[in-house]
């Protein structure tokens, strides 16, 4: 890992083992261009013949000076109307109202390591040695303001990590329009978009578009990350497929509106930014304050999308998520949701917790329904206080109560709602973003609390603190069940409304560190609606998410496909439900149920004491089977063989580190009669070992397996009789196959 100065024609090479990243300092302009983004190249003392200068039509900088339009000029951090008519990377409006900035630069530092954000989640390292970070300062005179742009390069991974700060050093405030974490500008257009789209209980499908001239977007406006764009794209060559070819992600590590955009202008420049989302946003910067934009991780891979995804994957699992439970192995937990939504009591609870205990189930989950008078989802939201009728010894006696049966307990909170029917509302009615004079919209009942108020906050810690304070709580499912609208503080100036979705997150981000601060040993899994802020910013306060509300296996193979592109296994909540499947109504076997559930975190959502002997069986047999696998699982290298967005098969699989172990699971939607015959080829074993497969008696080089595949179908040679009589699979059907070492 190096970053290299060339400081007379002011060059900056960053770069490690596997990438390189180049821009230079402007001769006269003094703005920063960039000159290149990818696989590694070798060092040398200048790259100004990477410039790139021919006289156009255009509106240049300098009288006399017929090639210095930054229309036509790759840039790091670009402005609009200084002749760059694409869209910025920032505005800035100042005192006169006038939006040019100049920001020039001053200088650089060599930082060894990764600075911390301030109240902004980020990837962190642990050693400086582990990266290096550069921090350019640029200044614009004029607006009187600094602007500080950061590049972390890891000096293992092939990962760029970018953030922008700005300083008002002047006298008078200003406002800031437009602030993105990221933007880089390619040289060409041969791209596909691949992003994550969906609504609802269909949660990260993947979508794939080739770019083209114009504007194409994906983002958020809703307050949260959302359901509808999952905040991360990736720039894939026209021939990048799965393991081969090349691709450039961008993951913004942040829960709230965002904005993630390629550009490509009449030239065939692409220029892809991220950040917060520009749209109703505008922050007021007063004199000495600073404003900080979250962290854009981009990663750069020449082993197709698989191996952008194992970068993200040990990135996040590592070096985002942190605390206690990062490297710990997750409990099976059974989460009573499903099983009795809100109606129950504790002696329904307790026998569901018993039965699952007989069957190694690790952790109960007390979901909604257990505060104020929730007896459905039009009440309660912000008491929380807990139902006696329902709970006569309270959380902490229901809490001990599990305790003892030899379980660990956890509990369901929505911190960010409330209620009108409650005391919370009552006494505070000015707490919920609303504009004043306008009618305040409900989601599902409830409004929205007002967390860019520091003492709402503090509120709803004291609250939850008050319940884990005296309870035996070892994880918290912490959901979020509507988006922002009507978006108003009565706490701010009407010149900082535009501040308020942006002050929100950070307030959630906030409690989450509080608790976490006080409770260390508390498992955090976030939840909204399902998957509508599984983004990278929450995965720094909750190692785990859960991935949607929709737990039906089928619909589960391509969410979790999808969401495998950027998230590790282990963030990725997965359980066996019921069925007839509560959202789809459709019925698979359990064994298919589990089978797509092991590939994640793993646990139970349904009445575990109503099951069949037969049921109860397999699900004792399955927790055993995870505890077994679950390391490999959540420290493995996760690889994505056959895609549900093309296919009727799909198929993925998990190698431990060290390639001595491997665990493939193959699905196969729809039954087909007189098929073809199918086999799947593996990837990341080690081609010189020899591997047994579970079940079957012959052993295979890893080279085999990679280059012919596993063999699904049988040799039936003079058992025709045996062919026919066979028992049919069905529709949903699904196989694990466990790959170990033999020694030979």
């Amino acid at each position: 890992m190096t970053i290299k100065v060339n400081k007379l024609t002011k060059e900056f090479h960053l770069y490690n083992n596997q990438i390189s990243y180049i821009f230079r300092v402007l001769e006269k302009s003094n703005q920063l261009e960039h000159l290149y983004f990818g696989r590694r190249i070798n060092h040398r003392d200048s790259f100004s013949h990477l410039i790139e200068r021919e006289v156009r039509p255009s509106c240049n900088m300098f009288e006399g000076d017929h090639t210095s339009s930054l229309e036509h000029i790759k840039q790091e951090y670009p402005s609009f109307g200084t002749t760059d008519f694409r869209y910025p990377a920032h505005m800035v409006t100042n005192q006169i109202r006038s939006h040019i900035t100049n920001y020039q630069y001053q200088s650089y530092q060599i930082i060894p390591g990764k600075p911390a954000l301030e109240n902004l989640p980020a990837t962190y390292v642990e050693d400086s040695n582990e990266a290096d970070t550069l921090e350019i300062t640029l200044i614009d005179e004029v607006l009187q303001s600094k602007l500080f742009l950061s590049y972390t390069i890891y000096s293992k991974r092939n990962v760029i990590c970018r953030n922008a700060r700005f300083i008002n050093t002047g006298a008078e405030a200003f406002y800031i329009n437009n602030a993105m974490s990221t933007s880089v500008d390619f040289p060409d257009d041969e791209f596909e978009m691949l992003h994550l789209a969906g609504a609802w209980a269909r949660e990260a499908h993947v979508e794939v578009q080739k770019i083209s001239k114009g504007v194409q977007s994906i983002y958020s406006a809703r307050g949260a990350s959302s359901h509808t764009h999952n905040p991360f794209l990736a720039l894939k060559r026209l021939d990048t497929t799965e393991h081969t070819g090349e691709v450039y992600g961008f993951s913004l590590v942040y829960s709230g509106n965002f904005l993630g955009q390629v550009e490509v202008d009449t030239y065939s420049v692409t220029r892809v930014m991220m950040g917060i989302n520009p749209f109703q946003f505008k922050w007021k910067l007063n004199p000495n304050e600073t404003f900080q934009t979250p962290e854009c991780v981009m990663v750069y891979s020449n082993e197709g999308m698989n191996g952008m995804s194992q970068t993200y994957h040990d990135l996040y699992r590592t070096r985002l998520a942190r605390g206690y439970w990062r490297d710990r192995e997750r409990p099976i937990l059974i989460n009573n949701w499903e099983a009795t939504y809100f109606n129950f009591n504790e002696e329904k609870i307790l026998s569901i917790a018993k039965t699952a205990r007989d069957f190694g189930i690790e952790l109960f989950v007390l979901d909604d329904g257990w505060f104020g008078k929730r007896n459905d989802d039009t009440s309660s939201l912000g008491d929380w206080f807990e139902d006696k009728e329902k709970l006569p010894n309270g959380i902490q006696g229901l809490s001990e109560k599990i305790e003892a049966l030899g379980m660990k307990f956890g509990l369901w909170f929505e911190p960010e709602m409330v209620c009108k029917d409650t005391k919370l509302f009552q006494q505070h009615p000015d707490w919920i973003i609303a504009t004043p004079n306008r009618r305040a919209s409900h989601g599902r009942n409830q409004f929205v609390l007002d967390f860019s108020r520091n003492e709402v906050v503090d509120h709803i810690f004291t609250l939850m603190d008050n319940i884990l304070s005296k309870s035996k709580i070892s994880y918290i499912k912490w959901d979020m069940n509507r988006h922002m609208t009507e978006i108003y503080s009565t706490s701010l100036e009407f010149d900082q409304q535009g501040e308020v979705a942006h002050r929100y997150i950070l307030g959630v981000y906030r409690l989450y560190e509080r608790l976490i601060e006080k409770y260390p040993q508390i498992l955090f899994e976030s939840c909204a609606g399902g998957g509508a802020r599984f983004d990278p910013g929450l995965l720094y306060y909750a190692p785990q998410a859960w991935a949607s509300d929709d737990t039906d296996a089928a619909e589960r193979l391509k969410i979790q496909y999808g969401t495998s592109m950027v998230y590790p296994l282990s963030s990725i909540g997965s359980h066996v439900s019921a069925v007839p499947n509560h959202q789809v109504g459709r019925i698979t076997p359990i064994d298919t149920r589990a089978n797509v559930a092991y590939f994640g975190t793993f646990g139970y959502e349904l009445d575990i004491t109503n099951l069949s002997d037969e049921d109860k069986y397999k699900v004792n047999a399955q927790t055993s089977f995870f505890k077994e696998k679950r390391q490999l699982i959540q420290n493995g290298h996760f690889y994505r063989l056959l895609n549900p967005f093309e296919s009727n098969e799909v198929s993925w699989m998990v190698v431990s580190e060290d390639k001595k172990e491997a665990m493939v699971g193959y699905y196969k939607v729809l039954a087909k009669p007189n098929d073809k015959y199918y086999r799947i080829k593996l990837k990341g074993l080690d081609p010189n070992t020899l591997y047994a497969i579970e079940g079957k008696e012959t052993t295979h080089y890893g080279d085999e397996l990679m280059n012919i595949g596993i063999v699904l179908a049988e040799d039936y040679t003079d058992r025709a009789g045996e062919y026919w009589s066979r028992e049919k699979l069905g529709d949903f059907s699904s196989q694990l196959f466990l790959l170990k070492e033999v020694n030979v």
